[in-house]
């Protein structure tokens, strides 16, 4: 066979590969898309204890949807699998993807649920993120304060979120999802259930992380890495310069095999609120997070707060900078920088 004819074939099969590419995707769109025009309404019931594949046929049966198996195959790649039961009032004017919300959102027929807006800080750990949401909902602290660290369920959520790994199941965590519950802004329903709430703050996550996607997965830290080395960075520096710096601080540290040494990973590992004083037996609490201790040495196991994308990204585009001790200010919120260790002893006697 000459090489033009074998060019040809080649570029024969090629085509064809993308042109059947295309068609499925092109298929899988239009299974997805309304069923028709109407707005008339169908009441739709989810039963109890009913299956994804139930419900997803039942739905097909009532002409709400195109197709079961399409329906089903975004449930999988979405993630959105808890599906509440009640009576719903669909239309066959709703795509699959807008019926799939209202099952998961729990949008039921003739209920006027009253909903509450929750603001989460960035910087703030994952029990202040739970006491808001006791504060503001139907769920008691005690129990979602255990339920979040319940090996199983963090099994189930690391099943439907890319960016949750094995690493989340360290016993020496004290709690898995530390750091993966993205600061912003939510609502919920008031009477909300333990898992809507917290899916409802990984997909927050999910929307943020996945527009970075690309570069976390370049990096050479792992996604557990690289959020704790942002919770770090969150609690020292408050504006996009510092923290790169301190990103780089830390890389630099890590790199030379020295001790990180960093008291926002003491207070973490302690308890403590910011506010309060680090006495030294503190200091050298031999726990997974201090690395105040002499002998640690690395990350901590996991992060200690719940970090801003800022820091994220300047864990992922450190500043380019050899300085290998910070001082931070707490009371101004200034960061002072050196690779002179005299000279970080002077910031800290100026600014201690």
């Amino acid at each position: 066979m000459n090489k033009k004819k074998k060019r040809k074939i080649i570029i024969t099969t090629f085509s064809l590969v993308l042109i059947f590419i295309v068609a499925c995707i092109l298929a899988v769109i239009f299974s997805l898309s309304a069923p028709g025009s109407s707005d008339d309404i169908t009441s739709f019931t989810v039963s109890s204890g009913e299956s994804k594949q139930e419900i997803a046929s039942n739905l097909k049966d009532a002409g709400l949807i195109r197709s079961k198996y399409a329906l089903l195959m975004y449930v999988m790649l979405s993630g959105k699998q808890n599906i509440q039961a009640g009576v719903y009032e669909l239309n066959r004017g709703m795509s699959a993807p807008e019926i799939l919300n209202a099952l998961v959102n729990g949008e039921i027929a003739g209920s006027e649920r009253e909903t509450v807006s929750i603001t989460f800080r960035e910087g703030i750990a994952l029990k202040e993120y739970m006491q808001l949401l006791a504060d503001n909902t139907n769920l008691e602290y005690d129990t979602i304060i255990t339920e979040i660290n319940d090996p199983e369920y963090l099994n189930t959520l690391i099943n439907d979120y890319w960016f949750l790994t094995d690493d989340i199941l360290n016993d020496e965590l004290y709690y898995g999802l530390e750091g993966y519950l993205y600061p912003e802004t939510y609502e919920f329903y008031v009477d909300t259930t333990f898992d809507s709430a917290v899916r409802k703050l990984l997909d927050g996550t999910d929307k943020i992380l996945g527009s970075i996607r690309e570069e976390i997965n370049d990096s050479e830290y792992t996604i557990h890495e690289i959020i704790t080395m942002a919770s770090i960075v969150e609690k020292e520096a408050l504006n996009a310069t510092d923290r790169a710096m301190v990103a780089q601080v830390i890389n630099k540290r890590i790199e030379l095999n020295m001790n990180l040494g960093m008291d926002v990973t003491s207070y973490y590992g302690v308890q403590k609120d910011m506010k309060e004083s680090l006495t030294m037996v503190d200091l050298n609490d031999n726990n997974p997070y201090n690395t105040r201790v002499a002998t640690f040495l690395g990350l901590p196991v996991g992060p200690i707060c719940n970090p801003s994308l800022e820091s994220v990204e300047a864990v992922l585009n450190p500043a380019d900078t050899d300085y290998i001790y910070f001082y931070a200010d707490i009371i101004t919120g200034n960061v002072y920088f050196t690779d002179d260790y005299n000279e970080f002893l002077e910031f800290e006697r100026l600014y201690g």
